[in-house]
């Protein structure tokens, strides 16, 4: 085996002369090395190179982690773990030391990322004058390294004039959202990968409003930490350094008092006895927060018990994702065995939440992203109306945010009763940059104190003064209630959703026919999702492919129907029902002329090309008869399932191969 730099050095250069390295590999195995902190770096570079691992190579170091729509996300555990990497683990468990590589969540990403971030908040306050110290919040998930990266991100921060509050154990991002704006800190970050596989994790950052970073402060982020190439530095003298300071049953005490305040109709939960609910929060940070307040309700409820325990393997699951099925089997075995009413699950970092009901049948069904938020906006819509806190007057302060890639049968329900619906782009910190906006539009003087206030005190100015925020989502899975979080929380989504399914077994309906009965007031809008997957430096290549080529030959007819209209988000000038302009991104939206819509546009946090599929029917003056519905749902199912058909054989042909979903 090589046995020095120079050896390993000339290794490296035969080999993208041969054509086996990028020459970007190349150079960022250079930089990581130059500043190494631990032999781990050489020796596991060495290991790879010597055994001819180029591929492996490639996907570690072909570029530095970026942030994207998650922040930063990448592997933690390499497809191929080096001998220098397992340590004294044995092979069964978690390796001592994360993967290395410059495009790999690890320690050296770790402390480039908190360091940039922490050098723009000292930034930050001397541009706005701000006299007080810095201060950072980090959380963390029960990820592999996930504890030691939240630990190792807070003494970076402090040892760089930041305060650090740092979670005593896992907690979930929502939390951390309302942690951020209740200790009244700059910014903040949870060290999770959410529902990604195992051997993954990632930094999410989030700024003073409690949402995710947007631009400008992405971009001075990332600027800030790609100036940074080694992971050495001084930390300043001891007087100037920052505290780290342990948080934890304060925090979850004060976030579920304001969770409370998500139940509408008191009476409803309180007479939802009967109302049999299934929980699991598929290993993650759902436990901490959602049993106890499950309980505070009044719920009647059951946690699976195989996946009430916090586990970085995931280990009852292909995928700790509750979008899939398969992540709620044991859930529904479970309900099938209580004759339970409803499961709801939420992912590791308990930002989603996955919904399952009992059918009018008898039987258990998936509810999908946008049938579960289609529920909770209609339901808190007309709640909110039948309570009198919304009404003619005030319903045009009233509003609901959603993604331009989510049903817009929200978008129908809103206009029914008055209330404005925004489209955003796909992300919550979109959603979160509306919130903070919203918030400034109160008068200075009555909104000093905004985050300490209480909800219906912040509900009456909103309604005075700015925009009433009543619900949010995204079609994957994200929903939120309240501005209190500035992110999607699993845990304020199990509570409204559960209230959704007392609210009906108040009437004797099962959730379906409450679903059913949004269809025949407002039309049936049928969606499906679905993506092509590329892994690695190559299948990134492919991605950028497919997207440009989606650009520049853009869909014209399918199946018979021709194009009606294009939009593409990454060139055009578009702008939201606000007249907000929104930020350019790779998303393409293809508008049929029967109605139809389809859009395409690269993941931002795993390695898809993701594409989204809508048609609807909408009834004439009458409502849709049952028959009829059914009729319509069959019809609507057959066609997006051609429609997807034909675009992935068109995305064959584009890319001149054999593509697997």
């Amino acid at each position: 085996m090589p046995a020095s730099v120079e050896e390993l050095n000339s290794q490296i250069e035969r080999a993208v002369g041969d054509g086996y390295l990028m020459e970007s590999t190349a150079k960022n195995i250079r930089s990581l090395l130059g500043g190494a902190s631990t032999d781990v770096y050489f020796n596991s570079i060495n290991e790879l190179a010597w055994n001819w691992d180029w591929q492996e190579l490639n996907d570690r170091f072909y570029q530095t982690l970026a942030f994207g729509t998650g922040g930063l996300r990448g592997r933690t555990i390499g497809k191929i773990v080096t001998a220098a990497e397992r340590g004294n683990a044995r092979n069964d468990e978690r390796p001592q030391f994360p993967c290395v590589g410059t495009n790999a969540m690890n320690f050296f990403n770790i402390n480039r990322a908190t360091r940039g971030l922490v050098a723009y908040l000292h930034d930050w306050n001397s541009r706005e004058q701000i006299s007080a110290k810095a201060k950072i919040v980090v959380a963390h998930d029960p990820r592999f390294f996930s504890s030691e990266f939240a630990q190792s991100a807070a003494k970076v921060a402090a040892e760089n004039g930041c305060d650090a509050f740092v979670f005593d154990s896992p907690r979930s991002v929502p939390e951390l959202s309302f942690a951020v704006r209740h200790l009244h800190a700059s910014a903040g970050a949870v060290i999770t990968a959410s529902h990604n596989p195992p051997y993954d994790n990632g930094f999410k950052v989030y700024f003073g409003d409690g949402a995710q970073v947007i631009e400008p402060h992405a971009s001075g982020i990332i600027a800030k930490v790609n100036a940074i190439t080694s992971e050495s530095f001084s930390p300043l003298p001891k007087g100037q350094q920052g505290k780290v300071t342990t948080i934890g049953k304060d925090i979850d005490q004060a976030y579920m008092r304001r969770l409370e305040t998500l139940i509408l109709d008191p009476r409803v939960t309180r007479d939802a006895k009967s109302l049999r609910i299934i929980y699991t929060p598929l290993h993650g940070t759902g436990s901490v927060i959602i049993k106890p307040m499950l309980t505070r309700l009044g719920f009647n409820f059951q946690v699976v018990p195989e996946q009430d325990c916090l586990d970085g393997r995931f280990p009852t699951v292909k995928s700790p994702n509750p979008e899939y099925g398969e992540a709620l089997t044991m859930a529904i075995d479970l309900a099938e065995k209580e004759n339970a009413d409803l499961v709801v699950a939420t992912d590791p970092d308990c930002d989603r939440t996955g919904v399952a009901v009992r059918t009018k049948a008898g039987k258990m069904k998936l509810l999908t992203g946008n049938q579960i938020g289609s529920l909770l906006a209609w339901y808190r819509i007309k709640t909110l109306f039948d309570k009198g806190v919304l009404n003619k007057q005030n319903a045009a302060h009233a509003v609901i945010i959603k993604t331009f890639v989510t049903t817009h049968l929200q978008k129908a329900i809103a206009n029914y009763y008055g209330v404005r619906c925004v489209d955003t782009l796909t992300g919550f910190k979109y959603i979160g940059a509306k919130l903070a906006k919203y918030e400034r539009a109160i008068p200075e003087q009555l909104r000093r104190s905004y985050a300490d206030l209480a909800e219906n005190e912040t509900r009456r100015l909103r309604l005075a003064y700015s925009s009433f925020y009543v619900y949010g989502g995204e079609e994957s899975y994200g929903y939120s209630g309240a501005d209190f979080v500035r992110d999607k929380d699993g845990n304020g989504a199990v509570i409204m959703f559960c209230e959704v399914a007392a609210y009906a077994k108040s009437r004797g309906q099962t959730v379906d026919q409450l679903l059913d009965e949004t269809y025949s007031q407002f039309g049936y809008f049928g969606e499906k999702t679905n993506w092509l997957v590329f892994e690695g430096a190559e299948g990134a290549n492919k991605i950028a492919s497919l997207t440009k080529s989606y650009a520049a030959n853009p869909i014209r007819e399918i199946l018979g129907t021709k194009l009606m209209n294009i939009r593409n988000f990454e060139t055009d000038e578009i702008r939201d029902v606000e007249g907000d302009l929104i930020p350019k991104t790779k998303m393409l939206m293809f508008e049929l002329e029967d109605g139809t819509r389809i859009a395409v546009r690269p993941s931002g946090t795993e390695p898809k090309i993701k594409y989204y599929l809508f048609a609807r029917r909408l009834p004439g003056k009458e409502k849709f008869g049952g028959a009829e519905l059914e009729r319509i749902k069959t019809e609507i199912g057959a066609k997006l399932n051609h429609l997807w058909d034909w675009l992935r054989k068109d995305a064959e042909s584009r890319l001149g191969a054999y593509v697997s979903c």
